[in-house]
């Protein structure tokens, strides 16, 4: 009968044999794709490695790094890098193999070389850098000019960061009293989110940009190892495009990140930041109290010589002004003897004209009265002959009913009291009968 082994004995036997086989520690090249402490202090990391032409993955791993080591092993490559360990970070790990019965294989992280990932993330830097040259878009801010009167500034750090208290504190506080507006636009200043926080805070700037003067990226308080997030493509080319100056004062105390090469002025602090902003504002007052001192003093001197013109021209102005009376005088005669000469024409004319037109009218004045006169006699004629007076003489009688005549019957009905005149007298009557 064929003797039975249990998985422990099985997993005993692989765990004997791999450290027979494998006695030693290996230095190997590897991509984080993962990385992660867990609570007990200890990290834990899964290893691949990538295609060069087709970026797909050819081999995985896993490796943990125990508390004791990962003590001594993190600050040292933190202080050299300048990044936490993290995804897709490229290391250079010295591991020795371990198969546990309960937990299977791993690689046991003995040491990290920093030099080989900082000459790594410098690559990136420089291959970074060498797009935007070819993009042409590396000294575009450069290309712009900070106004002269930088007052208006968006600000993009974390609400929370000590630094962007310490930015506003130094512009309130400045020695000339200059008056700066600023306003947060937070984003995330540490750790994987760096990006696209950054981008996002920019994107809401870009969408209100006429209302500011410059940019301000800060961050203070955090650990140098949290930059990593600062050196992306997708930044650098949104920074290096921005229509505003962007300042940055990150605090980096190794190189330069890629952002600060791009940016318009790179300063180490955010009290720097504010510090080169005051400088500026403080040189234009400057520049601007100069400028009014000139202006007074040449206002001044221009008034001076103005006076002296207008008292050399006073002296000189009763000699002046008798030469004028006398030829304004002479020039008001002649002109009242020629308005006089005019008037007196104008005034013949006019008489002349009348004398005309006085002896065309009285004839025809005459001729008109004389058969007005004529006019009237014939209607006085006809009046007379008309006059009721003359008629009742004659015979007629004429009847009337409340005073005014009756011409027809059919104005009268019974009852109703009529008048008869004659030439004279005039009697009443009733109506009996119509």
């Amino acid at each position: 009968m064929v003797k039975h082994l249990s998985l422990f004995e099985l997993n005993s036997i692989v765990r004997e044999i791999i450290s027979m086989s494998l006695p030693d520690s290996y230095w190997v090249e590897a991509e984080l794709s993962e990385a992660r402490e867990a609570y007990g202090g200890h990290c834990y990391m899964e290893l691949i490695e990538k295609d060069e032409r087709s970026n797909t993955p050819i081999a995985k791993a896993h490796a943990s790094c125990w508390r004791n080591r990962w003590m001594l092993i993190k600050p040292h490559f933190e202080r050299v890098t300048g990044q936490r360990i993290h995804a897709g970070m490229k290391v250079l790990l010295k591991v020795h193999a371990q198969f546990h019965e309960n937990y299977g294989f791993s690689w046991i992280v003995d040491d990290i070389d920093p030099n080989y990932t900082l000459g790594d993330m410098a690559r990136k830097r420089q291959e970074i850098i060498q797009t935007l040259k070819e993009e042409g878009v590396f000294e575009l801010q450069k290309e712009l000019r900070l106004p002269m009167f930088c007052q208006r500034i968006a600000v993009i750090s974390s609400a929370s960061a000590a630094g962007y208290g310490d930015f506003c504190n130094q512009l309130a506080d400045n020695g000339y009293g200059l008056q700066f507006v600023t306003s947060l636009f937070p984003a995330t200043m540490q750790g994987e989110g760096v990006e696209q926080s950054v981008i996002a805070a920019l994107n809401q700037i870009n969408a209100e940009w006429e209302q500011w003067d410059c940019v301000v990226i800060i961050r203070g308080g955090g650990a140098t190892s949290d930059l990593s997030g600062f050196d992306t493509l997708a930044l650098a080319e949104n920074v290096a495009n921005f229509p505003l100056p962007i300042i940055t004062g990150i605090g980096h105390e190794r190189d330069e990140s890629v952002l600060d090469m791009i940016s318009f002025r790179r300063v180490k602090t955010p009290t720097a930041a504010a510090a080169f902003l005051i400088d500026h504002l403080t040189e234009v007052y400057v520049r601007v109290m100069d400028a009014q001192e000139t202006i007074v003093q040449n206002v001044k001197h221009r008034l001076q010589v103005e006076r002296m013109r207008l008292e050399r021209l006073s002296s000189g102005i009763p000699v002046q002004f008798s030469l004028v009376k006398t030829k304004q005088g002479a020039r008001l005669d002649r002109l009242m003897a020629r308005l006089s000469s005019h008037v007196q024409e104008k005034l013949s004319r006019a008489q002349r004209h009348l004398e005309i037109l006085s002896q065309n009218v009285q004839p025809i004045a005459e001729r008109k009265l004389l058969n007005e006169s004529h006019r009237l006699q014939m209607l006085a004629q006809r009046m007379k002959a008309q006059d009721p007076e003359l008629l009742l003489k004659r015979g007629y009688s004429i009847t009337l009913k409340d005073g005014k005549s009756v011409r027809s019957a059919g104005q009268l009905k019974e009852g109703d009291i009529i008048e008869t005149r004659f030439a004279d007298g005039a009697v009443k009557s009733e109506v009996s009968k119509n």
